[in-house]
């Protein structure tokens, strides 16, 4: 008699025999790959961060490869309808996903009916940025400061509007979390995108807008809006003059936006090795952290550059918004 233990043994003899043979089958695909352009989905609108640092890893790329990489924004459903796309794409390096904290962390914490599951459609190939958010104002507003803000919100439960990047992204979920350390109630006002709402926001249709430091760095030196604070653990380097949330009041709070470069589960390891190694160096490269900073983000650390390390701190961002660890 066969046990079931011997029978799931004996059915993966073959597939163990010719493991050395595929292993060096994939190779060979990785070696020649791309052999014809690659596709990068950004499931939000053009302007986000993700939009930003995506294009700008997929134009180094473009010059590492001898074929080019292209970028599709493809918005919708708070990210949801870019993923998707994503996760059905075919599973060999072609189509790469940009993920945020929103789309892979919080989307799933707080919509039942994803057409999309994070942790099983994608695998990981390496993080590309964190950045911290920050709390802008319509310049004439009256609300240059944090304490400001959050004392016109107590005189006034609801009355304060602020503008998002669309319901359940990172930067709706960090201005609910500030709402709620500081026990007030404001009313959330939400785009399809970083870009409609920060005209908006310019626009005094609205009067504050929490943002990606990326997104909103040129208007604020342009002087069209004004940092009220910022959501890192220290002060960003871009805005030195500017106080974190911590500063102003709200101990402990600190809310990152950051995203990585995902693929469909199935894409071949050796694939996955060699885009990894390909997109490691290129955040690496000193004039590509220079030109990250620049822009307002915060390039990867050497410890986080594995697929498996991207893996494992999209998991935790996953747990942190399931436990409404506010």
């Amino acid at each position: 008699m066969i046990t079931s233990t011997r029978r799931a043994f004996l059915a993966m003899a073959p597939a163990a025999l010719a493991a050395p043979k595929t292993l060096r089958a994939q190779d060979a695909v990785a070696a020649a790959f791309p052999e014809r352009p690659v596709r990068f989905i950004v499931p939000f609108p053009p302007g986000q961060a993700a939009d930003i640092f995506g294009r700008l890893l997929a134009d180094e790329l473009s010059k590492r490869w001898p074929q080019r990489v292209v970028v599709e924004n493809r918005s919708g459903g708070a990210g949801a309808l870019g993923m998707e796309a994503g996760a059905r794409a075919a599973p060999d390096g072609y189509t790469l996903t940009v993920g945020t904290s929103g789309t892979l962390g919080v989307n799933p914490s707080l919509m039942p009916n994803l057409p999309y599951d994070a942790e099983r459609d994608f695998a990981a190939i390496t993080n590309i940025f964190t950045l911290p958010l920050v709390l802008v104002a319509h310049p004439k507003a009256g609300l240059d400061n944090l304490r400001t803000v959050l004392d016109r919100a107590r005189e006034k439960p609801g009355a304060v509007n602020y503008a998002s990047a669309g319901p359940g992204t990172a930067q709706h979920m960090a201005m609910e979390m500030l709402a709620y350390r500081a026990g007030v109630r404001m009313t959330h006002v939400p785009y399809r995108g970083s870009g409609p709402a920060m005209a908006d926001l310019i626009a005094g249709n609205v009067p504050l807008m929490m943002d990606s430091l990326a997104s909103a760095l040129p208007q604020i030196q342009a002087g069209r809006a004004l940092a009220v604070a910022t959501t890192g653990r220290s002060r960003p380097p871009q805005l030195p003059q500017t106080q974190t949330v911590a500063e102003a009041g709200i101990e402990g709070y600190e809310a990152l936006g950051w995203s990585g470069l995902v693929a469909p589960a199935a894409t071949p390891p050796a694939i996955l090795r060699r885009i990894n190694a390909d997109a490691v160096a290129v955040l690496r490269d000193p004039a590509v952290v220079a030109r990250m900073v620049e822009l307002g983000g915060s390039p990867i650390r050497a410890r986080l550059s594995s697929s498996e390390r991207s893996s494992a701190a999209r998991s935790r961002n996953g747990a942190r918004w399931r436990g409404r660890q506010m």
